[in-house]
């Protein structure tokens, strides 16, 4: 497992998750080698090695790549066929990829490295661990990936590391020469097998996805605490998140959701009897845990995926040391990925439904017996009538950025590469609905703390809803007379996400 350190992470393959990668990549945190790990990957290169002496037909190791690959290389060839196969694919474009990402991309290819299955040379792991611990960032386009291997992402990575493209250093973008040599870096020189070890692999689109999940995890947190705050504005029915009621039909995910909301709600007065409004609440009170159970069994088979491609090889070929053979397979391939990622965004569209609703029903006199629209009393405002229309357009975005990603048999080397899995559209649109979803969040979070402080009577917040509020407003004060609310959405928004 990867050695934890205050401020350092010792890599070996194993226990890298989507928090931790997180954490190691928004910077502060050095890298360093399990010396075990380095050790297996000079094994498995040793079989690399062997096969060009014995001149074994390895998949982009003695044979071209996709359409060409029952082509046989000569010795001539081999000698310079790594660096051809990194440029020949570092054709990324579109804005450059934050730089976290990048980062994440690169720390997951080291990781993976380390399981010794690549045939990549120990000298291709030190060289990135190097670049990440100089703090230096190539500078990716963020189109360019079908879902099968990232090979346009993942290469245009490694020509920096070769000392082509560009790349980010202390002093800003420059030339990948010039800015590894200002840091004391040589160039990286690549040998037979590392260029593709290094292009073809699942560690741009897991990097990214991991930290998606992980913004999204934080948000769904805070999202469950909104409920609760609504729940309290309301005057809600907690015998939904009754543990008997729960086991008729015992869904992991549902009982998940609901010791959240019951964690939220601790020592609050809506436990007693005859403390809630109605019988029936309506659906998105009364289904907060099932609607919210949804997201919470997307969430834990994302997270599961997700560690297996954190931590799992995602070459072809591997180098099976134990065997001493090195066979074809299809584990750069992100099917399962893209389904669990798009699994998060289609429960999340759930989940901001749920959200909408409560807003507009808090803003209902004849459900609360609250002002309408939650205006003060006698000061002339609309209240968060207006707000309304902020809701209905992220509802909106998050809806759109939720629907299926489309695949179809791809065209790629003439009939060979014929299979993608769309998996970078699911990732931006996970990414696309976490901005959206921490603005409807704190959207219902000021909404709901309003609705609370007008109810006044018989309110009792335990602690943590008494923590969560006071954080509300300490970023947003009651609404009385109307003024403008976006910058002090924006501001809880990045809260939620964590940003500040």
């Amino acid at each position: 497992m990867a050695i934890i350190e205050p401020g350092r992470i010792i890599l070996d393959g194993q226990g890298l998750t989507a928090d931790l990668l997180d954490k190691v990549t928004a910077g502060g945190w050095t890298f360093a080698l399990d010396d075990r790990s380095v050790e297996l990957m000079a094994q498995s290169r040793a079989l690399v090695q062997s096969a060009i002496d014995n001149a074994i037909p390895v998949y982009g190791v003695t044979t071209g790549l996709g359409a060409r690959s029952t082509e046989v290389l000569d010795a001539e060839t081999l000698a310079d066929f790594s660096l051809q196969t990194v440029r020949g694919r570092a054709h990324a474009i579109g804005p450059p990829c934050p730089d976290q990402v990048v980062r994440a991309a690169m720390v997951v290819r080291l990781n993976t490295l380390l399981l010794g299955y690549s045939g990549a040379r120990p000298e291709v792991a030190k060289h990135l661990c190097a670049v990440l611990n100089a703090g230096l960032v190539p500078v990716v386009g963020g189109i360019g990936s079908i879902g099968g291997g990232d090979l346009v992402l993942n290469a245009t990575i490694a020509r920096a590391l070769v000392g082509e493209g560009r790349m980010r250093g202390p002093d800003g973008i420059g030339p990948s020469a010039d800015v590894l040599r200002a840091a004391g870096i040589d160039p990286l020189t690549l040998a037979p097998r590392d260029g593709l070890a290094l292009a073809n692999h699942t560690g741009f689109c897991a990097g990214q996805a991991a930290l998606a999940l992980s913004r999204v995890e934080r948000i769904y947190h805070i999202s469950q605490g909104a409920a609760a705050l609504s729940m309290e504005g309301f005057r809600a029915n907690l015998t939904p998140l009754d543990a008997r009621a729960l086991a008729v039909k015992p869904l992991p995910g549902q009982q998940k959701a609901a010791k959240g909301l019951a964690d939220w709600l601790k020592d609050s007065a809506l436990w007693q009897k005859a403390s809630a409004r109605r019988l029936q609440d309506p659906l998105s009170f009364r289904n907060a845990v099932q609607i919210h159970g949804g997201v919470e069994t997307a969430l834990t088979h994302a997270r599961q995926v997700l560690e297996i491609e954190l931590n799992g090889s995602s070459d072809n070929p591997v180098a099976l040391v134990e065997t001493g053979e090195m066979i074809s397979c299809g584990a750069y391939h992100s099917t399962e990925l893209a389904l669990a990622v798009e699994a998060v965004s289609r429960a999340w569209h759930h989940l901001s439904m749920g959200q909408v609703a409560r807003i507009a029903r808090l803003m209902e006199p004849k459900m609360t017996d609250l002002p309408l629209f939650l205006a003060e009393p006698g000061s002339g405002s609309n209240g968060f009538a207006p707000v309304l229309k902020l809701v209905e357009d992220l509802a909106g975005e998050i809806a759109q950025a939720a629907g299926p990603v489309h695949v179809w048999p791809s065209i790629n080397a003439v009939g060979v590469e014929d299979a993608l899995t769309g998996v970078m559209s699911a990732i931006r649109g996970l990414e696309r609905i976490a901005d959206m979803a921490g603005r409807l969040t704190a959207i219902e979070l000021i909404v709901a703390a309003q609705a609370v402080e007008l109810r006044a009577e018989n309110v009792r917040l335990g602690p943590p809803l008494t923590g969560l509020k006071d954080t509300v407003r300490g970023v947003c004060a009651p609404l009385g007379a109307d003024r403008p609310l976006g910058e002090e959405i924006e501001a809880l928004a990045a809260r939620i996400a964590g940003n500040v």
